[in-house]
């Protein structure tokens, strides 16, 4: 009889330890997202010694052929640092861009280049991986809807395999702008307006090659929404995107990643998430919001689920599928990892 209640007792003394075991580990290391998307964030991945390598708003992100993170802040200090995927830093460069916002990379000819615009400049530069200036462009006077620099405020480019980029003015005029290798303009269509086909904050632009035709994937950020355009500016399609105001449109693979900058619909700052649209673009997992619900196939209002960010700005995915999470005016954080739970 003792052997047996010495037996139970340690049985639930240890069926206790698992129970609460169980509990510590999910208070430490939560699951975040939905469906197949889900995620474990780590907030130290990217924090270095601020005094050295400071950050102001971490805007966007990217990964280079080496397999290297690289991050644009418009702080002047060090406008570019550049980590592995494990977090160390390994460069850093650039103190000519107060306003650095966009970044793009394109592989040409086995070099690889970056596209940076500059909302205080009003200028695009595409550079080396190291920095160096190659192509400036400025206010496209040429277009004749442009009367003054200050109306021209870039905030993402988009580049096609011949060189070609486009550049969208989100904080501008609301024009994308498209131009041949050499910085030569083409065409340009959206711009400011109430039709369907204008645009209200066209903060973001990709090209999106995952159907049968490449189109143009622009983010009309004030009406909570992307835009499908044709290479040649005409609209395709409107993708509904209820309680989000979206940043830039992220693709890898058969899914497209956006920061989510605010829930408008909660009329307050600090109300990010993050975003995971299908090849379908129908939304499946929202790091840090609600879990999407469609009726009657329409997707119902998103919103901040759970605090974990204040304001995300841009969302990179790395060859492995962990996402990095770049914030504005979030206190001056540095990037969150987040690893496929």
């Amino acid at each position: 009889m003792q052997r047996r209640n010495f037996l139970r007792k340690a049985g639930l003394a240890t069926a206790g330890f698992a129970i609460a075991k169980d509990m510590f580990a999910y208070k430490k290391d939560p699951v975040y997202g939905h469906n197949n998307m889900r995620y474990r964030m780590d907030v130290k991945w990217g924090q270095l010694n601020p005094e050295k390598y400071p950050v102001n708003d971490c805007h966007e992100m990217v990964q280079d052929r080496r397999g290297r993170i690289i991050l644009l802040t418009n702080e002047t200090k060090n406008n570019i640092l550049i980590y592995n995927k494990s977090g160390k830093l390994l460069q850093s460069w650039g103190h000519e861009f107060p306003g650095a916002h966009g970044l793009t990379l394109h592989r040409a000819g086995g070099e690889e280049y970056l596209f940076i615009t500059d909302t205080n400049r009003h200028q695009v530069f595409k550079t080396t991986l190291d920095g160096k200036i190659l192509l400036t462009i400025d206010v496209p006077l040429e277009t004749g809807v442009y009367e003054s620099k200050e109306a021209f405020v870039p905030t993402e480019t988009t580049v096609l395999d011949n060189g070609d980029f486009y550049i969208a003015d989100g904080y501008g005029s609301q024009y994308v702008i498209h131009y041949d290798e050499k910085g030569n303009i083409k065409n340009y269509f959206g711009g400011k307006g109430n039709t369907t086909a204008n645009l209200d904050n066209a903060h973001g632009i990709t090209i999106d090659r995952r159907q049968a035709d490449m189109t143009l994937l622009v983010t009309d950020r004030t009406r909570n929404c992307f835009k499908r355009f044709s290479m040649d500016g005409k609209l395709i399609e409107v993708i509904e995107l209820p309680g989000a105001c979206v940043c830039r449109p992220v693709i890898q693979g058969d899914y497209l990643y956006a920061a989510v900058l605010r829930s408008p619909n909660l009329q307050a700052e600090k109300t990010g998430f993050v975003t995971i649209l299908d090849k379908q673009n129908k939304v499946v997992s929202n790091i840090g919001g609600t879990a999407p619900v469609y009726k009657d196939d329409k997707l119902q209002q998103m919103a901040q689920a759970e605090k974990i960010f204040v304001h995300p700005h841009d969302v990179c995915v790395d060859d492995d599928g962990n996402l990095y999470v770049a914030q504005w005016a979030s206190g001056k954080v540095y990037p969150y990892k987040f690893s496929r739970a």
